[in-house]
């Protein structure tokens, strides 16, 4: 590997802050970085972090997990879209499957991401068998497209019905789309999503158009800041189901970086448990608005085939099983009208920020509340933006907001704020085990963010958890995912064919073009991987039934050839289908839905050790002082500062242990150690 080569940089821009993870992998040597976010213009705090290492025409590569998709759609900020859709299936994307965004009562709206007047018709007809009954006129999309021009749409989606059987209508009116449509922005459903089950496929590929000028515009500047850095070596994104892709595909597929930036954390926070001992964990990404929660059983993280990002916006794409809730750092703490204290979802972000940050927010906030508690040293906040953070003003915020209408003293007013977050984070930890049949007392908590380890002590004592393993720089731990992630490729076709009387031969046949293509994607990311996996998963159901299993097929692609037989795939249905239900239904006829195919490129494996504490590391450097900290009231609290920990240390609460990038909370009645690779595992005493 060459000198270059082996740098490696990991970048995750969040909404306060953009966090780096270099490593040298040639030398066995890291650093990190945590520079301010510049919201609206990323591409500045991208470039300074990255100019912390160095020239950047010295590093290899570099891999974004970026969340400008998942803003844009979460702000309703993407693009103005024009779609061209069957006759007599405009109104799909409006109405959805049924639902509603309130349960209970007939209230509430729902506004697609194309307006009704932009959604426009042609005549064509595909059955469900793949027969054309009718061809496309190209006459006929090519006036479409000018009228929608015309309003000023700026993306197309082409969505006809059943496309997923025969591409042929799709792929003559996406030809002569692009003979008049003034840019690269066309999405076309057969090559988005070509997949049974038409709101999934409209919504998919109607969300990759409204993306596509945002990330696109994104992607083309960071590019070209790159360049004019005399950056030469790959740069890759960070994808929604943990793997990595290249701008190129990212700009055509950009609906697959929806949960970018926290799927980089979740593999990151998978690989350094696997290291340390803990195959199950659950991650807890705490940053400034959002607190993500992820389960990862037996080292493998859960993919979802669809997620929701919004109501009514459904992403049909493998994903991270990711549960957000709006309880981060910039959560606001509110009294509401029924006089019940109240922790976010609306968050001050970075602009304003807390009140303790001076950018003209009055109202408290997650923040305050630990600042005010003396939790965070306010002598020494994270990022190096500023020099000191207000306690003064935080503590009157809190107490005009939150203290005098609960008739609550300062203090005690900022531990409710802290309790409800607390409450509010165990909910989402325990809908993502508890409620999904775990024991979370057989589960290590993995928190990271810049917020994750001031609350896991809470964590532990409220749900059970076995401990916790706060990793070495837990602020930048979705940084570090990005070098860590692997190469992946994910596709997608339906076959609809029974499992009784299966053509072996052509569902191998179609195994091998799907596993060769998917191939040929990863193979040319151009970053370095030790070998390519190809795997195969069938969706499939009983007849009569809606929903289908995921079935992984224990076969593998060589030569051209995988060796599936009906036998196979009959035992591997059964065997998913018993671990789902715990039971068979024999006498039913099985149908095969679809193929799902994954080309993972394997990155070579980072060695943690590097991270360890060297061996300069020593109790008595570590040892920083004392300071009175709130924990019901006032204990004297020890501090240290982390990174200077020797392996083996252990460190009884209360105490405070603070780092750049982070700050952990040891309470009363629990103790850290630091383990051979530097993590911290907070523990009952």
């Amino acid at each position: 590997m060459s000198e270059a080569r082996s740098r490696l940089v990991g970048v995750d821009v969040g909404g306060t802050f953009t966090d780096l993870f270099f490593m040298d992998e040639a030398a066995g040597t890291f650093r990190t970085a945590k520079v301010p976010s510049n919201r609206g213009d990323e591409a500045v705090g991208f470039l300074e972090g990255l100019k912390t290492f160095g020239a950047l025409s010295d590093l290899g590569s570099i891999v974004h997990g970026t969340t400008v998709g998942t803003n844009a759609l979460l702000e309703r900020k993407g693009a103005r879209i024009g779609v061209i859709t069957t006759t007599g299936f405009r109104d799909v994307l409006e109405m959805r499957r049924r639902d509603r965004r309130n349960t209970w009562g007939l209230w509430g709206d729902f506004t697609p991401v194309a307006d009704r007047d932009l959604r426009l018709e042609v005549d064509e007809r595909t059955l469900a068998d793949g027969t054309i009954r009718q061809a496309v006129d190209p006459a006929d999309v090519e006036a479409a497209v000018r009228v929608l021009i015309d309003k000023g749409a700026v993306a197309l989606a082409i969505i006809f019905v059943n496309a997923y059987a025969n591409p042929a209508n799709e792929r003559a009116a996406a030809e002569a789309a692009r003979r008049v449509w003034p840019n690269e922005h066309v999405s076309v459903s057969s090559e988005i999503l070509p997949e049974i089950r038409e709101f999934e496929r409209a919504s998919t590929t109607a969300l990759n158009a409204y993306l596509q000028p945002v990330v696109g515009s994104y992607l083309a500047k960071l590019g070209d800041a790159l360049q004019g850095e005399a950056f030469t070596g790959p740069f890759h994104i960070v994808q929604s189901n943990g793997g990595v892709m290249s701008t190129a595909t990212a700009r055509r597929l950009p609906v697959r970086t929806a949960l970018s930036g926290p799927a980089a954390g979740v593999i990151a926070a998978a690989a350094i448990a696997g290291a340390a001992g803990y195959p199950d964990v659950i991650t807890g990404d705490l940053g400034g608005t959002s607190f993500d929660v992820s389960l990862i059983a037996g080292g493998e993280a859960a993919l979802a085939a669809q997620t929701t990002i919004d109501f009514g916006m459904v992403i049909r794409n493998p994903m991270i099983e990711i549960t957000t809730i709006g309880a981060g750092g910039g959560s606001i703490a509110h009294v509401d009208k029924g006089g019940l204290l109240e922790v976010g979802p609306e968050s001050a972000g970075s602009r304003p920020g807390p009140v303790a940050y001076g950018g003209g927010n009055d109202r408290p906030t997650l923040t305050d509340a630990n600042i005010v508690l003396g939790r965070i040293n306010a002598e020494r906040p994270i990022g190096g933006k500023l020099k000191r953070l207000d306690v003064e003003a935080a503590a009157d915020a809190i107490r005009r907001h939150v203290g005098e209408p609960l008739g609550l003293e300062t203090h005690a007013a900022a531990e409710a704020i802290v309790r409800i977050a607390d409450a509010r984070m165990a909910g989402a930890i325990r809908l993502v085990s508890i409620e999904r049949g775990h024991d979370p007392s057989k589960f290590a908590l993995v928190p990271f963010g810049g917020g994750g380890a001031l609350h896991a002590g809470a964590l532990i004592a409220d749900i059970g958890l076995k401990a916790a393993l706060v990793p070495r720089f837990p602020g930048v731990t979705s940084a570090m995912g990005c070098v860590i992630a692997d190469i992946r490729h994910d596709q997608v076709q339906t076959l609809n064919v029974m499992l009784d009387g299966l053509d072996a031969v052509a569902l191998d046949r179609r195994m091998a073009a799907e596993g060769e293509a998917a191939r040929s994607v990863v193979a040319a990311a151009g970053l370095a991987i030790s070998r390519i996996d190809v795997v195969f998963e069938l969706d499939m159901h009983y007849l009569g039934q809606t929903h289908t299993v995921g079935v992984p097929l224990p076969v593998t692609l060589e030569s051209g050839t995988t060796g599936v037989t009906e036998a196979i795939v009959r035992q591997a249905f059964e065997a998913a289908y018993s671990r789902a239900f715990s039971r068979l239904l024999p006498g039913l006829g099985v149908r095969i839905v679809n193929l799902r195919t994954a080309a993972i490129g394997r990155r070579p494996k980072i060695d943690l050790t590097a991270l360890a504490p060297d061996a300069s590391a020593s109790l008595e450097l570590a040892r920083t002082g004392s300071r009175r900290v709130w924990f019901g009231g006032w204990r004297d609290t020890s501090i240290w500062s982390r990174l200077d920990l020797p392996v083996g240390a252990v460190v009884e609460g209360p105490a405070i242990l603070e780092q750049p990038d982070a700050t952990t909370v040891v309470p009363p009645g629990q103790r850290a150690r630091v383990d051979a690779l530097g993590n911290l595992i907070l523990e009952r005493a």
